[in-house]
């Protein structure tokens, strides 16, 4: 079948986005419009939705999943096998959404099991010489700052922000909009919409300037959730208690209720009071 000169023109410029020096795998699927530059490499099973860009030396592994609008910039690896003990060579995956940026020298691995798998949610930015380990899940628009460790089966929730060297030990929560000071080493939970500094990690207040600037919180939830936080870091009660306390004096929000969802499921406890 003869193509239109239209189609022809379109499948030259398509052509021209993927590199002849990149390595991509016959198996490997990529979608509409995908830039793939020079010396890329992209494994076999490899699946890339449209609109991503794959920048030079960037490595994607087998069993990595990518949705639309990725940049994935120079010498990242996504889907490494995991540094897990319990891995023994199975079949195992890494998703990741949409348009997300990742920057230079990111290390994600995959899941350590084939039913598990490691997730990137929509929106993230990922810093340079962040190391992802495997079944982390990152929700939607989070900042992992420069060189930060995030360990596995790790969560962290959609708006979090992590600065530059923080380390996040295995099976921890990280709760949504809340902010984590650069260098802090994260032992235990996080909750929902407060600031971290420190080590060891202590509560340094709630994460009023992002929640009323950007997130349009009312000064009315801030102070709830600030007397939420009174009853739970500096109340001089049991954690069940504080939380208890909180269902019966705070007016009841959106923010109040995701706090006492965050704690009551809290597997490895909450961070410590303020100094």
């Amino acid at each position: 079948m003869q193509l239109s000169e239209e189609a022809e023109t379109n499948q030259k410029i398509y052509l021209t986005m993927i590199s002849k020096q990149a390595y991509i795998d016959p198996t490997a699927r990529l979608g509409k419009n995908v830039e793939v530059m020079p010396f890329a490499f992209i494994d076999k099973n490899v699946e890339i939705g449209d609109d991503c860009i794959i920048m030079p030396y960037a490595g994607i592994l087998e069993g990595t999943t990518i949705g639309k609008g990725n940049r994935i910039h120079g010498h990242a690896l996504l889907g490494v096998e995991p540094q897990d003990f319990r891995y023994k060579g199975e079949p195992s995956h890494l998703i990741v959404g949409d348009n997300n940026d990742i920057r230079e020298n990111v290390v994600i691995a995959r899941g350590t099991h084939s039913e598990g798998a490691t997730k990137i949610g929509n929106g993230n930015h990922i810093m340079e010489k962040v190391h992802i380990c495997h079944d982390a899940e990152i929700h939607d628009n989070v900042v992992l700052g420069i060189a930060s460790i995030i360990a596995g089966s790790t969560v962290i929730e959609s708006e979090a922000i992590l600065s530059n060297l923080v380390i996040v030990q295995e099976g921890n929560r990280i709760g949504r909009l809340s902010l984590i000071q650069s260098g802090c080493r994260i032992q235990k939970d996080v909750p929902p919409y407060i600031i971290t500094s420190g080590n060891p990690v202590v509560y340094h207040g709630i994460n009023a300037k992002i929640l009323a600037n950007y997130k349009n919180v009312s000064e009315r939830i801030l102070r709830h959730i600030a007397n939420a936080y009174r009853l739970v870091f500096n109340g001089d009660t049991s954690l069940e208690d504080a939380v208890m306390k909180i269902k019966e004096q705070i007016p009841q929000s959106g923010e109040i209720a995701n706090i006492v969802k965050f704690i009551e499921s809290s597997k490895h406890g909450i961070i410590q009071t303020e100094y």
